[in-house]
């Protein structure tokens, strides 16, 4: 998912989005409320951090570190996550882009 962050916006991923005919949506950057990607990462860091004592001390250690969290994460969480985007999204709409708790 797109979130639209300045880091994310590569001039190669813009072209080859273009080349395409995928036009990238006005969003604002930075937005989690709506972004469930945002919850699944923050539940496999919390997992891996705490596994991992010590913490892994390089790419490769880090790699092998977040595979075997991401094979033992609860399929539970992410089909809620799934799940809440209709609530979040209605939520969302009546409070006319105002702050919510998602």
């Amino acid at each position: 998912m797109d979130d639209n962050e300045r880091p994310h916006r590569a001039h190669l991923v813009d072209n080859h989005l273009e080349s395409e005919d995928i036009y990238r949506m006005d969003w604002l950057a930075k937005f989690p409320d709506l972004n469930p990607i945002e919850h699944a990462w923050d539940a496999l860091w919390r997992a891996t951090a705490i596994c991992c004592q010590p913490p892994p001390r390089t790419i490769q250690e880090l790699k092998i570190a977040l595979l075997e969290k991401w094979v033992q994460h609860p399929q539970g969480l992410l089909n809620s996550l799934i799940n809440s985007m209709a609530t979040c999204c209605a939520f969302y709409l009546s409070v006319r882009g105002d702050h919510t708790p998602y």
